[in-house]
């Protein structure tokens, strides 16, 4: 299943990669792929890129039929072009589907200059689609008038509202990627999701998984390093 408007489209369920590191890291993004996962989110601050990419290559699935999603960390957005060039190789792929500026920089001034230059990605199809990822309203406004965005990936799940950005992101057609869908773990210890859960058969995790996927426009990417999972 995917969701997007106007062109734009992204796999509902994606696989989170942080801290899937090393060969583990490796073996956990290719189980995935095998299993039929056509998302994977990494970053560049995450270390584990060119773990990404051996995954891929290694992998069964053509790379066309992968979401691929990575981020630019704010100290890099000055020289965002090149950065994501090194992206570009660690991933072993001309394009990804999706590059996000990763946090807001620390002054408005730098974050403008970051915004200003995915257009320069676009130009130079480096990306199918750009976005931003821990933006306020605020910053999405500025966002919106200095760059085709299409999404913004934040903490999202049942123990942490997001009502409002939601709201303003469905009125302005941005896609919602929803990180730490469970919560780091925190997911199971809410009696409310354990009583649900046992009341339908199902575990808390499944019940607030299922939560995020009914809701429009909204993607989500746990993390998992084991194919049981």
């Amino acid at each position: 299943m995917e969701i997007g408007k106007h062109q734009f489209s992204i796999p509902t369920i994606g696989l989170g990669t942080y801290k899937l590191t090393g060969n583990e890291g490796r073996k956990a993004v290719r189980s995935a792929l095998d299993m039929g996962y056509t998302h994977i989110d990494t970053a560049q601050a995450y270390g584990n890129e060119i773990e990404v990419g051996e995954a891929l290559k290694e992998s069964n699935t053509n790379r066309d039929k992968v979401f691929l999603t990575t981020k630019i960390p704010p100290e890099d957005f000055g020289k965002l072009v090149k950065k994501t060039e090194k992206s570009l190789k660690k991933l072993q792929t001309g394009q990804v589907d999706l590059l996000l500026l990763h946090w807001p920089a620390g002054s408005l001034d730098d974050t403008k200059a970051g915004l200003d230059a995915l257009n320069e990605i676009i130009q130079m199809q480096y990306a199918k689609h750009v976005g931003v990822s821990n933006f306020n309203i605020a910053l999405l406004k500025e966002a919106l008038q200095r760059a085709p965005i299409v999404c913004n990936q934040v903490e999202y799940h049942v123990l942490l509202s997001q009502k409002k950005l939601l709201r303003f992101m469905r009125e302005n057609d941005l896609v919602l990627t929803a990180y730490s869908p469970l919560a780091q773990g925190r997911i199971g210890d809410s009696e409310i999701l354990k009583r649900l859960g046992q009341k339908h058969n199902k575990t808390a995790a499944q019940i607030a998984l299922r939560w995020l996927l009914q809701q429009e426009d909204v993607a989500i990417i746990p993390k998992s390093g084991t194919a049981e999972r």
